[in-house]
This record gives structure tokens, sequence and C-alpha cells, in this order.
């Protein structure tokens, strides 16, 4: 080797420019949140929100201004992008924190074995005890007869739509699904209610049960939909290919195929059905006695609990401890349906490797 390749090699490269060490976004951060925190205080500006919004902005001014100066302005603009991808990221996860943390504060309160296990029965909203009992029986019976309408529909019909759907029928279909997709909860309410009122008919658990499966419906529908078209053709092919019935290759291929991803869809459905208000309101009415019954009387439920203890709540501290404590019942609640569902994704995910 020449003495001039050995200088050649050990000189820098000049396709690789000067950036910005790894910790230099923490710095950057930290740098803008001192900044926005002594404005805040000299303007005085008493909402942290209004604080981390001119953190944000002066982060995202100082990564620009920074990596220009430093790395040019093609790697700023790079760099500005990727900023405001995590302000938007922190932007939208602040609020469900927030909401979480004062749901679990204010909830603890009166939660524990005894609000679980009790109803309202003869305490009054206005007196402390009590319990959310009566509301929880409420709540798994009407999500529960909803689920079992609901899903069984929404699966046949998506099941149609991809299998078997051409023409105007299905157009039709389509159309509908995407209407019901957006229609208000209080609107599947009244129409439940046109009903009792042409058959004279009393508020009971059922009827707010109809009202949910017809929320929930749609759902199911768009979510089964997009996890059938994922099944490959080429497995339906094969399967026809051996001469099994079309109707046999859904059953036995393309719906064990993709039931992770059904069976997700479905439970995001009744989450998203678990916290309505409206229907119930109008068609169960509430009860602060335990009706295990769905198909007769009032009955009540979490959501319908909540509203009901907070609109009573005026100068009652025990019924605005009680809203919260439902409200983090709820939560929980939601929270389990999701986790499950996450397990049951990944449970039933196609298995990968050799």
């Amino acid at each position: 080797m020449s003495h001039a390749t050995a200088v050649a090699d050990k000189r820098p490269s000049t396709l690789r420019g000067a950036s910005l060490p790894n910790w230099s976004p923490w710095a950057i951060a930290a740098g803008s949140i001192v900044v926005a925190v002594g404005i805040g205080l000299a303007a005085g500006l008493d909402s942290k929100v209004q604080w981390g919004l001119l953190a944000g902005i002066f982060f995202l001014l100082g990564t620009y201004g920074i990596a220009a100066k430093v790395e040019g302005r093609r790697q700023a603009k790079d760099r500005i992008a990727t900023s405001l991808v995590w302000v938007a990221f922190i932007l939208a996860v602040v609020p469900l924190v927030s909401l979480l943390w004062t749901t679990i504060a204010r909830g603890v309160k009166v939660l524990d074995i005894y609000f679980l296990t009790h109803s309202m029965g003869v305490v009054a909203d206005s007196e402390p005890g009590g319990g959310i009992y009566h509301a929880i029986i409420g709540t798994l019976e009407q999500v529960g007869l909803a689920t079992l309408i609901g899903a069984p529909i929404g699966i046949l019909t998506a099941i149609y739509l991809v299998e078997y759907g051409r023409g105007g029928l299905a157009k039709a279909v389509t159309f509908f699904v995407d209407v019901m997709t957006g229609i208000p909860s209080i609107v599947a309410g009244l129409f439940i209610l046109s009903l009792m009122l042409m058959f004279d008919m009393q508020p009971f658990g059922f009827a707010g049960s109809l009202a949910l499966a017809i929320l929930m419906m749609p759902v199911v529908v768009r979510s089964t939909e997009e996890m059938l078209k994922l099944v490959p053709n080429e497995l339906r092919e094969a399967s026809l290919a051996l001469g099994v019935p079309k109707w046999r290759t859904i059953l036995k291929v393309v719906v064990p195929t993709s039931i992770g991803g059904i069976i997700t869809g479905i439970m995001l459905a009744i989450a998203r059905i678990a916290g309505e208000t409206a229907p119930v309101l109008l068609l169960v009415f509430g009860n602060p006695f335990i009706n295990n019954n769905p198909f007769e009387g009032a009955q009540a439920s979490l959501p319908l609990y909540i509203y009901q203890q907070y609109s009573q709540s005026a100068g009652s501290t025990a019924a605005y401890d009680r809203a919260w404590a439902a409200s983090l019942t709820l939560i929980a609640f939601v929270m389990i349906l999701n986790l499950v569902a996450r397990a049951i994704a990944r449970w039933k995910a196609p298995k990968t490797g050799r």
C-alpha cells in the first residue's frame, strides 16, 4: 500500500456531514420546557395547558433552528417532521392520562367490596352508602343480550358482502352499513321507543339491548369484513379445488383463519356500546333495586347510574363520589375487554417461522 493510499484512508469522508448527538432532542425539549415555564410565570399564565403549548412551539422552533445550523435545512425538515409526530402524540396522550388519573383519584374514595356488592336499595341519592351491584347486573345482561343479537347478524352480513355480495343488493347493504356506523345513539333509542309505544310496552332491559344491538352491528360488520378480506384467495381456491363446497370452505377455512380479528372486532364493539347512556335512559329507565330479569321491569346500568348520580350530586358529596367510582368501574370494564381482545388476537394470530 502506497503512502498516498494510506493518507486517503485516514482522510474523513466528505459524504457524511455534521450531525446532532442522540441526546440533542432531550436537551432541546428540556430547554423548551424551562423557557415555557419562565414565560408562563412572567406573563402570569396559570394554565399548565398554555405552558405545554408554549413548550411544544419552542421545541419545534428550536429543533428546526439548531438542526438547520448544524446539519442543513434538508435534515432540519426531517427532524421537524419527526418532532411534529412526537408533539402530536403527547397532545393526544396527555388528556387521556389526565382523564384516567382524575377518575382514579376521585373514584377510589368509595370503591370497595361493599360498593360493588350492594345496590342503592333504600339509600337516598343524597345519603352515603349504597353501591352499583344492580347497575353491574343490568349492564352485563343488556350488553350480553345485545352481543347475542348483534354479533351473529354482523358476522353473517360481513360474510355475505365478502363472499357472495354482488350487484345492487350488496351495494345497498354496504350503503346502509355506512349510514348506521355514524347514526347517533339517541336515534337507535327513539326507534325502539317508537315500537314500544306502538305496542304499549313499559321500560325493560331487553329494549335497551335491542338499541345497543343496532349500534353494535355496523361495527361488527366493518371489522369482520376487513378481516375476511385479509384471507388470501389461494386458501379459498385450494379448498374449492379439492371439491369442498363453498359454504364449508367459508366455515372451515375462511372464518378460522380470521377468527382472531373477528373476535377482536366484537370485543371492541362491546366496549363501544357499554358506555352508551341515551338509549338506556329512554328504554330502561333506571331502577335503584336489583332486577335480574331483563325482560320485565325497569333496570339500571352503569352509564345510566353515573348520569343519575351526577345529576343528583348538587350539594351531595356522596352522590358525587359514587358517580366517580362507577365511572372508574366502567373504565376498568372497558379496559378488561380491550385486553381480552388483544390477548385473543395474539393467541389466534397466524404462526410465523419455519
